[in-house]
């Protein structure tokens, strides 16, 4: 923008010059034009008395002295045809001057410049003298350059106060842009100094009162999302007392040990919900081998209980993916939660954990009827359930550089990938293919 508007002004700031100093350099010339026509008229005339009224070689002397004065060729045409001062030929400004007719013309040698002299005995006498070129343009060649120099001047001084006004607009936009980035990074107590003409400065309060806005919001969202974590912990409560009164040692234990679990499950999303997570120091990394091995052990318990044959497949760890273990956890959660939640009892399913072109590639297949239709959207689930187990595992693909796909098996039933990209190095960016609008990949 500050580009833009310097060279409109430089642009503006031409035409303007151009207008006023080329009609101004053609004045310029005509006056040299004039004054050097003048001049010469008036040397011509200074000699009408002496050839009015003396002889020959009085004219011829006076005509002389003339012509070394002015350094123009003087010549004087006598009735008689003698020819005084400079030899010129009898030409057709001459001779419309013997008829008493002064005038002045142009000719292959510059300005001609004649005087009929009337008065004499033996009839009318010419005065001829010629401006040459260099003459009549005598200090115009000056006078131009320093009217280019003026102009180039001027156009310096209009960009100058130009760049300078320029300037002065777009650093107030420069400052909003670096504040609506900062707020884009999560810096929301970053604001603006209004600055500038006034709907810069109503911008700049516009976006102050946007980023106050969105810090409450975000604050009620917080204490909501904290309140009603907080209010899990009574029935988490109650579920590890039933657990401890349980008859079998073994079954208490993995209650217990299940209701411990999700207790700290609970206390960590109030923290998150209430204070930003700290900057983890060095690359995220988790062996999706080891986790993926301890929740399919946790999960198989309730498979045999609902009567589901499970096929695992696990290639030996361990396989680091670029991803927290709590946030992978979850993910697995809600894929073998789903097949618990969206298929009937006796239903096979497997999990296949796999490397992939450099990628850990955790499959979940089921026989069930399928994923419906509206599951992929994040909140919207057809069977009556949160609608967030799918958005929870692609969330935690993107975070590994990977995405989340969503397939139907050759003989009917549900394949969900999750393709996991190992952990990032230092100073390298995540790759992957892009996903699609809500996230997903379909075949």
């Amino acid at each position: 923008m500050r580009a833009r508007l310097t060279l409109l002004v430089a642009a503006v700031s031409v035409l303007t010059l151009i207008a006023f100093l080329v009609p101004l350099a053609l004045l310029v010339r005509t006056v040299a034009e004039d004054r050097a026509t003048v001049r010469a008229t008036a040397d011509a005339q200074s000699l009408v008395p002496v050839v009015g009224t003396a002889d020959a070689a009085t004219i011829r002397l006076t005509v002389e002295q003339l012509a070394a004065e002015s350094g123009r060729p003087v010549s004087v045409f006598l009735p008689d045809g003698t020819v005084l001062g400079a030899l010129a030929p009898r030409t057709p400004a001459v001779a419309l001057a013997s008829r008493g007719q002064s005038l002045t013309g142009e000719s292959a040698a510059g300005r001609e410049v004649v005087i009929a002299v009337q008065g004499r005995a033996d009839g009318t006498g010419v005065i001829r003298t010629v401006v040459p070129r260099h003459e009549l343009t005598s200090g115009v060649t000056r006078a131009w350059v320093v009217l280019a120099l003026l102009g180039v001047v001027l156009v310096l001084i209009g960009l100058a106060v130009a760049d300078r006004l320029a300037r002065t607009l777009v650093r107030p936009i420069s400052d909003l842009s670096a504040v609506s980035h900062r707020l884009a990074n999560a810096e929301l107590d970053a604001r603006v100094t209004p600055a500038g003409p006034a709907e810069l400065r109503e911008v700049a309060g516009a976006l102050n009162h946007l980023a106050g806005r969105i810090q409450v919001l975000l604050a009620q969202e917080r204490e909501q999302v904290a309140d009603l974590s907080h209010r899990l912990r009574t029935p988490l409560t109650a579920l590890r007392l039933e657990a401890e009164s349980l008859r079998d040692p073994d079954d208490a234990v993995r209650i217990t040990a299940a209701a411990d679990g999700l207790e700290r499950a609970v206390t960590g999303l109030i923290r998150q919900a209430r204070w930003r997570r700290a900057p983890v120091a060095g690359p995220v990394a988790s062996d999706a081998a080891g986790i993926v091995a301890d929740r399919v052990a946790f999960w198989s318990v309730l498979a045999e209980d609902t009567g589901r044959a499970l096929t695992l497949d696990l290639a030996p760890g361990p396989l680091l993916v670029g991803v927290p273990a709590d946030d992978l956890i979850a993910a697995v959660d809600a894929l073998l939660g789903n097949v618990f939640a969206h298929t009937p009892d006796g239903t096979a399913f497997a999990v296949l954990l796999a490397l992939d072109a450099g990628e850990v590639l955790l499959t979940v297949a089921d026989e069930g009827p399928g994923v419906p239709g509206g599951a992929v959207r994040r909140g919207a689930s057809p069977a009556g359930s949160t609608g967030l187990g799918l958005d929870i595992a692609r969330r935690a693909a993107q975070a590994a550089g990977g995405r989340l796909e969503l397939r139907t098996g050759s003989e009917g039933g549900a394949r969900v990938l999750l393709r996991l990209g190992p952990p990032a190095t230092p100073g390298a960016t995540g790759g992957g293919a892009a996903p699609a609008e809500d996230g997903l990949t379909r075949p």
